[in-house]
């Protein structure tokens, strides 16, 4: 964790390391129409306040948030916070873990844009807050969680070189978008479902060993955020959820963290 540039949020500390500086272009083609757009995502996409459909505004920056349901919690109040700076769009559903972000991306690029879709978006991301990793740490059987007789779904091993190509594809993909990658939050002192205590800190330490060959990636500790307020915040013992109170504030922290970028 030698890292630059340390600012602190509520006694937690988020790491930034230097990121471009050009944002992405925002340029909409004379054919983009929004019925045809929003019917897309209605057959992609979860339904509830996250996954609102959202109209781009031409003249604001695009921001794509990438995460697992904890994300899913806080990205309404990013929406709240960001109205009217930015565009605030999320992945179509829970992100999972680390071996379906690509295809997920592939996926919502293919549906909703053009020239896949004729009539779709026609803008690149400025912003793209992205997470894996709760979902790599969980024991799975039969579909199930159950850490006692369960697999865990991604070793620390595949999870490093899973993040590894999720950082080459952005890098390739989005050049001109400034990456921040928040880490994972705690498992509860007490465990969860499906969850060991302490292995977040155990795939976050692999996370920082990966993102250490991409300095232009910035790293929001959410983790080290939310680990404080834990026992106030998570919404009942053994659950890696959060109450409402808990979703606001990452919520802010996120929120924050992305207008400094925009």
């Amino acid at each position: 964790m030698n890292r630059r540039h340390f600012i602190k949020y509520l006694g937690a500390t988020t790491l930034y390391i230097g990121a471009t500086s050009c944002g992405g272009t925002r340029v909409f083609g004379s054919t983009y129409n929004e019925e045809i757009s929003r019917d897309a995502w209605s057959k992609l996409a979860n339904t509830g306040e996250a996954f609102s459909y959202v109209n781009p505004n031409k003249k604001l920056p695009n921001v794509l948030i990438y995460g697992d349901s904890i994300s899913i919690g806080y990205t309404p109040t990013v929406r709240q916070e960001l109205q009217g700076e930015a565009n605030v769009f999320r992945i179509f559903n829970n992100g999972g873990s680390s071996d379906t972000f690509i295809p997920k991306m592939e996926k919502l690029k293919e549906t909703m844009f053009q020239p896949y879709l004729k009539g779709g978006w026609d803008f690149t991301w400025d912003v793209i807050h992205f997470n894996v990793g709760l979902h790599d740490l969980k024991y799975l059987k039969n579909g199930k969680l159950d850490k006692v007789n369960g697999k865990q779904v991604s070793s620390i091993a595949v999870y490093k070189s899973n993040l590894d190509k999720i950082c080459k594809y952005l890098q390739t993909e989005y050049p001109k978008a400034k990456l921040i990658f928040a880490t994972t939050t705690a498992v509860p002192q007490e465990g969860a479902d499906g969850r060991i205590t302490g292995d977040s800190v155990k795939y976050n330490k692999a996370a920082l060993e990966v993102l250490a060959n991409y300095p232009s990636i910035q790293i929001n500790d959410l983790y080290g955020f939310t680990k404080p307020n834990a026992s106030e915040w998570h919404i009942k013992p053994h659950n890696v959820h959060y109450n409402e109170l808990g979703k606001t504030e990452q919520g802010k922290l996120v929120s924050k963290i992305i207008a400094e970028n925009l």
